[in-house]
């Protein structure tokens, strides 16, 4: 670090904390986060000390905190550190209540709405392109609220928020969403390997995406939800050929097949069709698995015979539980 008597210049703390110039001089202008001392009476100059009430502030807002709450508690600790004149009185911090947001707040420039505060910290993470931050805030979601709350309540509001902003900006926020997707899948899968022992001699419950559909992320919230319960699963990801997807069937012999429609126009009913007649087993013992036409490309149309249309991850779950003599899942509160 050059010039350390002085400071540094806003753009290497940027850097350094990994937002960017606009960010850093948008919380010194708003929120008053900015340097003790500033060379000449113009320029920014940061300190070690203000460069951790800055690394303060970008934690406290990936965790979900207003930007205003957390500028105050970044000052407060700032002026905690320092041995000499305190600066004014800061106002007290109020308590951020757990659970869900009163109120969208500024920060992410994503259209959340009414959503939990780890959504919020999760958006504003993945909006700086946080990596480190959007994964330890994943993790924190799933053991402080169980696989399927933080999927319904935090990745998928986020995503949804990600999505409707590219949609609105002309193709920007596309990194955004291809960050947070891979963080989110990476934390599904961490779930499901992690979660009870699944070998077992029962018949495994297949997942995949019908032919044409890219969309895997619920699907993989649905291997680690089985997972969680010590279900065996096979997951065979997205865009699975029509070929493909029968010789699975036949060669593992499953109880259940989970196949996901994101659009109706990847839904292919004929090919459900097909997976639920599909009977396999000995002579006068031949069974055919049960097919769970899941997301919402399927909707429309009656359910076939040998299908069923869960309205979402809670009820998959179920009914898929309920075919190994499970009792139903409820969400961690």
């Amino acid at each position: 670090m050059s010039d350390t008597a002085h400071g540094i210049t806003t753009g290497a703390v940027a850097r350094r904390l990994g937002v960017s110039p606009t960010t850093v001089r948008s919380w010194d202008q708003r929120y008053g986060i900015g340097p003790a001392v500033r060379a000449d009476g113009r320029h920014r100059r940061w300190s070690p000390a203000d460069i951790a009430m800055l690394d303060e502030m970008c934690r406290l807002t990936a965790s979900g905190v207003p930007p205003a709450e957390a500028a105050r508690a970044a000052r407060q600790a700032r002026t905690s550190a320092e041995p000499t004149v305190p600066d004014a009185p800061v106002a007290p911090v109020a308590p951020v209540a757990p659970g869900r947001a009163r109120r969208p707040g500024p920060g992410s420039g994503l259209p959340l709405g009414d959503v939990r505060q780890e959504a919020r910290g999760l958006a504003r993470a993945a909006v700086r392109l946080d990596g480190p931050a959007m994964e330890g805030l994943l993790q924190e979601a799933l053991a402080e609220h169980g696989l399927v709350t933080a999927w319904q309540e935090v990745m998928v509001p986020t995503l949804h928020a990600v999505g409707r902003k590219w949609a609105s900006s002309e193709d920007r926020y596309v990194e955004v969403e291809h960050l947070l997707s891979w963080h989110i899948s990476t934390a599904l899968r961490r779930a499901a390997v992690t979660g009870p022992a699944t070998a077992s001699p029962a018949a495994p419950v297949v997942l995949a995406c019908v032919p044409g559909e890219q969309h895997s992320l619920p699907l993989e919230a649905l291997a680690a939800g089985l997972a969680e319960r010590g279900l065996p699963t096979r997951m065979f990801g997205a865009a699975v050929p029509a070929e493909a997807l029968d010789a699975a069937v036949r060669r593992s012999g499953p109880a259940a097949v989970a196949l996901w429609s994101q659009a109706r126009s990847t839904a292919n009913h004929a090919l459900a069709r097909h997976v639920a007649g599909t009977a396999f087993g000995v002579r006068g013992a031949r069974r055919a698995p049960v097919v769970l036409l899941a997301g919402p490309g399927w909707l429309g149309r009656p359910p076939a015979p040998g299908t069923v249309r869960p309205t979402g991850l809670p009820e998959a779950i179920d009914v898929i539980s309920r075919l190994y003599g499970e009792p139903a899942v409820s969400a961690k509160e």
